[in-house]
This record gives structure tokens, C-alpha cells and sequence, in this order.
């Protein structure tokens, strides 16, 4: 059964030839970005399903996830600096914490600049839940991965930087 467009119900649009190598050198036109963007975000709203429809941690939902990770990345934070970074409602993302915090997966201390205020911090069941996940996903990716021909897996390879420039210019 072919994946339906989750913003509106229907099957993708079937995808344009795809080019292979040969017409991705540095001598072809630029793709337009409009065009880029649909197919990129098509292909992560297919493809996040797929990763989490595959975890052992039934409880972890992909907020929760997104929560220990930036956590990870930028931690220790206040819940408000938490929020703006997930960009979501101070309530939604207090009561992650406390969910978080109740799962065991998070430390709370008081913030030494404001005894009012907390910071909130993975703590080791957390990292080591953290590293599962991705240990997990990554192993599906890399067996999808290899499944594909070696020329696809060159362009992939030679996607990744800008990719990466996408999350460093949203961060």
C-alpha cells in the first residue's frame, strides 16, 4: 500500500524520474528549491514514521525523544529555555519534564543563578535510553541504506553537508 501526504490524505504525487549521477554534477542547473522542499519534507514525513514504527521503547513518544535530545545537545536547561528550543508552549513542555522526571530519565537541580528556577539535565538512564534509540535507528537506516545501489548511496553521502547546513540554519 503506498504512503498516503499526511497534510492532505492523498498518495504523494508520484516523484519525477529521479536523476542519477550523471545528471547531479556541478555543471547541471540548480534544482528549484520549492521543488527540493516538497520532496524533502515528503520524504522525512514518510521516512520519521518509519523509524519510530520500529523502536523497542513503546513509551517514548517522538516529543519525548526530541525533548532528551536537545537535552542532550544543550543541557543542562531551565524549562523555559527547553520550551523555545523545541518551539512549544511552556506548559506542554513542563509537563514533558514532569513526565520525563517521572519516567526516571531526567535530573532536576536548582539553578545556581536563580534558586527559584531548576535546570533540567539527562541523567544517566536517560543517555544511556538516548543512545538506544539511536543506536536503533541508525542500524535501520544502514540496513535501508545498504539496500540501495552504490550510486545512491554516493549521492546520499554527497546530500549530507547540505543537509546539515538545513539543521545548523535552525539551530
Amino acid at each position: 500500500m503506498a504512503p498516503s501526504d499526511t497534510t492532505t490524505g492523498h498518495p504523494p504525487e508520484p516523484a519525477p524520474d529521479r536523476p542519477g549521477p550523471a545528471e547531479l554534477s556541478a555543471g547541471s542547473a540548480a534544482a528549484d528549491p520549492a521543488e527540493l522542499a516538497g520532496r524533502l519534507r515528503a520524504v522525512i514525513q514518510h521516512l520519521l514514521p518509519v523509524l519510530r514504527g520500529h523502536s523497542t521503547h513503546r513509551d517514548l513518544t517522538p516529543s519525548r525523544t526530541a525533548a532528551l535530545a536537545t537535552l542532550d545537545a544543550h543541557g543542562p536547561l531551565r524549562v523555559s529555555e527547553l520550551a523555545a528550543r523545541m518551539n512549544i508552549a511552556l506548559s506542554t513542555t513542563s509537563r514533558m519534564v514532569d513526565l520525563l522526571d517521572d519516567r526516571g530519565w531526567i535530573a532536576r537541580r536548582t539553578d545556581p543563578v536563580d534558586q527559584r528556577a531548576s535546570l533540567i539535565s539527562l541523567n544517566d538512564a536517560g543517555r544511556a535510553l538516548l543512545r538506544a534509540v539511536r543506536r536503533e535507528t541508525t542500524g535501520l537506516l544502514a540496513e535501508r541504506i545498504g539496500r540501495l545501489p552504490p550510486d545512491r548511496q554516493h549521492l546520499l553521502h554527497a546530500a549530507l553537508p547540505a543537509l546539515e547546513e538545513l539543521v545548523d540554519d535552525a539551530g
